[in-house]
């Protein structure tokens, strides 16, 4: 509701604005209701007002003097001024404070109501403004995000990207620049002492601090590519490689973990930078045999590497997706594959680092499924230092595979226990609602599962159909019902779900050859 401050020396008048006008019908609040100027500027300082409703003429302090203080308090403001004068000066005045209206006394109701209704009107639709302008200015960031990464994934074309900062008053791309990807290294296992929200928090910090950093360094255009990832667009002389720099230095000094930048070439048009960006993630992946904390040029490296960085993370992938599913003979074969890699590395100490690569983001591949590689096998972080004692790399890759058929087999333990649950909550709520005639459908709605995924889990777990298990679970209920001779068979019928008599009949004699009568006559 919107506020009302109603100010008038003269009492009846006061008293009948108050209670002659539907306020509440209106959608307006009456905060106050004061026969002076003084009183009316005090209660403005203790309640927002959005409507002053003032006699223009009143002692010590008239309408129009209230009015210049209010405005100066609530620029925003309408005013509408009553009046028993048609004094050509009064009007000129309350016109030149903006008075959203002018009524006269002997003052109609009505006309007061119309004057407010205007009023009301007018602050909805400069209410749906400001709205508009705070969605607005909320939307920039996301604009401007959208924009740097369609431009390095060209998913759009140049004028369609320009239009798009344009209406939010942004500034394009000027070329030549570079595309940089930074990566936060080591996240998995560097924040695991911080809670959930101190992790969050602190990658926002990040971000707001690389944004800080960067633009008045003139580096205008950033992006999140992914949790761990972010896009930046840099000048292609050397400052901007300069800022990279302090930019690494920057979040070694005032965060818990260090990131690794790799770096594309120059680009002139929206065309080249794409490929910057391709080289920048290219370079990126080469921070298994390069190292990390550091910037990772393109134009450095080693064709052989580019290629075991890209075969590397196909085989990471591939390694886990076996772990999941529990197929024990693709783990041995993608830690072989894994390793022939490693054997070309020549050094100890590295292929421990290859290693120790290979654990951490096989840690974060669980950690998307909520497990952690650590806490699964009951070991912490500083327990990867057996990896050192380990005299050749059949070892380590003997132990890998080992921990890794282990965490297979947690983890289809742990998908078998959750299958069960979600069995019995099944079953049980089946017996639940026997009475209803409840179908697959039902029980897929109740649980926010598809219907054929639960059939299939349901089959998977118990080697029935669903249908086949209502079935056998009406009959059986069945049996126990027509023990009650009190109960007729129709009204049994319809306490296991069946609405249709003959129906019921039929199925109960193929389940248990004969008739519901032939049973309860028999028993």
């Amino acid at each position: 509701m919107y506020q009302v401050l109603l100010a008038d020396d003269e009492y009846l008048d006061l008293e009948g604005l108050r209670a002659f006008i539907p306020w509440e019908r209106l959608g307006l609040h009456v905060v106050g209701a004061v026969n002076n100027g003084f009183d009316a500027v005090k209660l403005m300082e203790q309640e927002k007002v959005d409507i002053l409703v003032t006699d223009v003429r009143m002692p010590s302090m008239t309408g129009l003097e209230l009015a210049r203080q209010a405005l100066e308090k609530y620029t925003d403001l309408r005013i509408i001024f009553v009046s028993g004068h048609q004094d050509f000066a009064y009007v000129k005045e309350a016109l030149s404070l903006k008075a959203c209206s002018y009524v006269l006394k002997p003052m109609d109701d009505s006309e007061m109501i119309q004057s407010l209704e205007a009023v009301i009107q007018d602050l909805d639709r400069d209410q749906k403004r400001r709205k508009t302008e705070r969605a607005f200015e909320q939307m920039r960031p996301i604009v401007h995000n959208e924009y740097v990464f369609r431009l390095l994934e060209g998913t759009a074309d140049r004028q369609e990207l320009d239009e798009l900062l344009a209406e939010e008053g942004l500034k394009p791309v000027k070329f030549p620049v570079r595309a940089a990807v930074l990566e936060t290294d080591d996240l998995s296992w560097k924040l695991n002492p911080y809670t959930a929200k101190e992790r969050q928090d602190m990658l926002n910090d990040f971000g707001g601090n690389l944004i800080d950093l960067c633009t008045p360094r003139g580096i205008n255009h950033t992006c999140r590519i992914s949790k761990q990832r972010l896009g930046l667009l840099i000048t292609s002389d050397e400052s901007g490689y300069e800022i990279l720099k302090q930019v690494i230095e920057h979040v070694k000094s005032n965060f818990p973990f260090t990131i690794t930048i790799g770096l594309g070439g120059a680009a002139d048009s929206p065309t080249a930078l794409q490929e910057s960006y391709r080289e920048a993630l290219t370079a990126l992946d080469t921070k298994m045999f390069y190292g990390k904390g550091k910037i990772l040029e393109s134009g450095v490296l080693r064709d052989e590497e580019i290629a075991d960085a890209k075969l590397l993370e196909y085989r990471l992938d591939a390694l886990f997706a076996a772990t999941v599913n529990y197929d024990l003979v693709a783990i041995y074969d993608e830690i072989d594959h894994l390793f022939s890699l490693a054997v070309r590395l020549r050094s100890r100490f590295t292929i421990i680092n290859f290693a120790t690569y290979i654990i951490v983001k096989l840690d974060g591949y669980l950690q998307s499924m909520n497990e952690q590689f650590f806490s699964m096998l009951g070991m912490e972080l500083q327990n990867l230092d057996i990896i050192l004692q380990f005299e050749t790399i059949d070892d380590i890759r003997d132990w890998l595979r080992r921990k890794l058929f282990e965490i297979s087999e947690r983890l289809r333990m742990s998908q078998q226990n959750k299958n069960r649950k979600l069995i019995r909550d099944m079953m049980d709520y089946v017996k639940e609602k026997l009475a209803d005639n409840v179908t697959l459908r039902d029980v897929a709605d109740r649980f926010s599962f598809s219907p054929n995924y639960l059939g299939h889990v349901f089959k998977e777990e118990t080697g029935q159909n669903f249908s086949d298990f209502v079935i056998s679970l009406r009959m059986e209920k069945a049996k126990e019902l027509l023990g009650d001779p009190t109960l007729k068979i129709y009204e049994v019928a319809d306490r296991i779900g069946y609405r249709y008599l003959p129906y019921f009949s039929r199925q109960f004699k193929e389940t248990f050859g004969m008739t519901p009568m032939q049973y309860r006559r028999n028993h």
